[in-house]
């Protein structure tokens, strides 16, 4: 990189915000994590508003923003599902990321340098099965990164989306074995990703060596993509 530069990556303790963190660190970026489990620098839930904004003011500017929180939600058909849990995914995972970036956007715009990289899933473009809640919000943070894309394009701030296969995460463990059965069957690889794999897609899009992409969606799915 040109210049030292600072990242957030949210849900930073644990899965593809910890491989991530670890692989900005590699390229000698000043990591902060922000996840609402111990270990992490700032400890918030990312669909807190308010406390989002403070700790933007706390933390000063940061030049790159990971928005890998995120939570699987109910398993269920849609008729199913406890409408708690329905708002409940849709808070974190498009809610905290419309508040990072609500929060973080103005500083990056102020100083013309920024990289926003939203982990999205390719359960926002197909739709996964008895996954209503969680399918719907990744397709919300795709549409959210399309739109940002293109409110930024002239600022300098580019903001991309990783669209994911099932990735071995902790987040996953509370995936039913049949959902994560199918899902895996999707994937012409014939395996599930791993962390680190989508890192380094991650650290490549927080860089400057991509300087005419924003608004677009990266699949990272074993051959399972189908648009």
């Amino acid at each position: 990189m040109t210049a030292a530069r600072t990242a957030l990556v949210t849900g930073g303790v644990s899965g593809l915000g910890k491989a991530a963190a670890a692989r900005l660190a590699e390229d000698g970026v000043t990591v902060i994590t922000l996840d609402v489990a111990d270990g992490a620098d700032l400890i918030l839930d990312v669909a807190d508003a308010a406390a989002v904004h403070a700790a933007a003011e706390r933390i000063g500017p940061v030049d790159i923003l990971v928005n890998s929180a995120g939570i699987v939600g109910p398993n269920a058909p849609l008729w199913e599902i406890p409408v708690e849990g329905w708002e409940r995914t849709l808070a974190v995972n498009v809610g905290g990321t419309f508040n990072t970036c609500h929060a973080f956007v103005p500083g990056m715009r102020e100083r013309g340098w920024g990289r926003i990289v939203n982990l999205a899933s390719m359960a926002g473009k197909d739709g996964n099965p008895n996954m209503a809640p969680y399918s719907a919000s990744k397709a919300a943070v795709i549409g959210l990164t399309k739109t940002l894309g293109k409110e930024l394009a002239t600022s300098g701030v580019l903001v991309n989306a990783i669209a994911p296969a099932v990735i071995a995460t902790p987040m996953n463990a509370n995936t039913g074995p049949d959902v994560l059965a199918h899902l895996t069957s999707l994937i012409p690889m014939g395996r599930i990703g791993r962390a680190e794999e989508v890192a380094e897609l991650i650290a490549w899009l927080a860089s400057d060596k991509v300087s005419f992409s924003t608004g677009a969606v990266y699949d990272i799915s074993g051959g399972r993509a189908t648009y």
